[in-house]
């Protein structure tokens, strides 16, 4: 296939259909509702990115993060974030054998497919510098040695946005590696009764009955999304969104730098592209349109934009922020 040229047969769109609604259906027995998070959860892997997910406890950010890990048959370590954790506890380290007088490495939990950081916030910087390199050049580095990380690899982090005792602020350096931040918010009346109705006649915990996905599988929907044509207006689109954040773009929003302290990077732009080609896979098509950088712009600027002190104290919502810039870009 040639990358971004929109070469995508109809048998291939069939296939990462099938492939996609096996990864649903493991979903399906394990989540109930939560269909952005889903969404969101399987643009990340296709795009070979990482995701973070925040909300208050109890709202299946852990559960969801397993439930990925299960729909694909690869390796998956979770890692439960505390202040005391160390660099070492995650990438590996090396053991002195007084038998052979010789150093082993012994590699981390970080080395394997999926991996859950639970409660990301709650680590160290150290610790976290020691994840910033293993999610942005996709390696450890023991006793100046590097180790690969397998392929796919991709980071799943959770985050409680209260409880902030004892927890790091996670710096815009590294907020800025995830592709995508998802805010969970409570489920609706019906499918918490369907929560319990789960609970309550055993289906919650059943064995899963579905063929996860192999690595293959995923590399393939990762080809794919390679493939997915952008036009050059949806090119010029995005750039000009995040240019917007900059203040600057077609049309400059007068009073933005008094709420959007510094606007998106490049990266940005990089991730609105990758997203809405991930999306429109998800939807059976071979390119891209308006409404696939428009439905996952939540999910990639959120984070993206910090904030002055004047909107956090009017509690101003990156949201509203994301609104007025795509309001003021027109659409082609």
């Amino acid at each position: 296939m040639s990358s971004g040229q929109g070469s995508i047969s109809p048998t291939d769109l069939d296939q990462a259909k099938v492939l996609l609604a096996r990864v649903a259906a493991v979903f399906d027995q394990r989540v109930v509702g939560q269909e952005p998070l889903r969404t969101a959860l399987v643009s990340s892997l296709i795009c070979g990115g990482h995701i973070l997910l925040e909300s208050v406890p109890g709202l299946a950010k852990t559960t969801a993060a397993e439930t990925l890990a299960a729909a694909v048959g690869g390796s998956f370590h979770r890692i439960q974030c505390t202040p005391d954790l160390m660099p070492n506890d995650i990438v590996g380290t090396q053991i002195y054998n007084y038998g052979t007088g010789s150093f082993t490495t012994q590699l981390g939990p970080v080395h394997a497919n999926l991996v859950l950081l639970d409660e990301i916030n709650r680590s160290s910087a150290k610790t976290q510098s020691a994840m910033l390199e293993a999610m942005q050049e996709r390696q450890t580095s023991i006793g100046g040695v590097e180790y690969p990380l397998p392929d796919p690899f991709m980071v799943l982090a959770t985050q409680n946005p209260i409880e902030e005792e004892g927890t790091y602020v996670l710096p815009e350096a590294q907020m800025d590696r995830f592709l995508m931040k998802e805010v969970l918010t409570y489920p609706a009346a019906n499918y918490e009764v369907e929560i319990l109705e789960r609970i309550s006649s055993g289906r919650q915990s059943a064995p899963i009955t579905v063929q996860p996905i192999s690595l293959d599988d995923v590399r393939f929907l990762q080809r794919l999304v390679d493939d997915v044509y952008v036009d050059a207006s949806i090119k010029r689109y995005i750039v000009d969104v995040i240019n917007t954040s900059r203040f600057s773009g077609p049309r400059p929003i007068q009073g933005l730098s008094t709420h959007i302290r510094v606007g998106a990077s490049p990266r940005g732009s990089i991730a609105l592209m990758r997203v809405a080609q991930a999306l429109a896979i998800q939807a059976g098509r071979s390119f891209v349109i308006p409404d696939d950088v428009k439905a996952v712009r939540y999910s990639v600027l959120r984070h993206r934009l910090v904030r002055t002190f004047d909107a956090l104290a009017n509690n101003v919502q990156p949201e509203q922020l994301i609104d007025a810039i795509f309001d003021a870009v027109p659409t082609p």
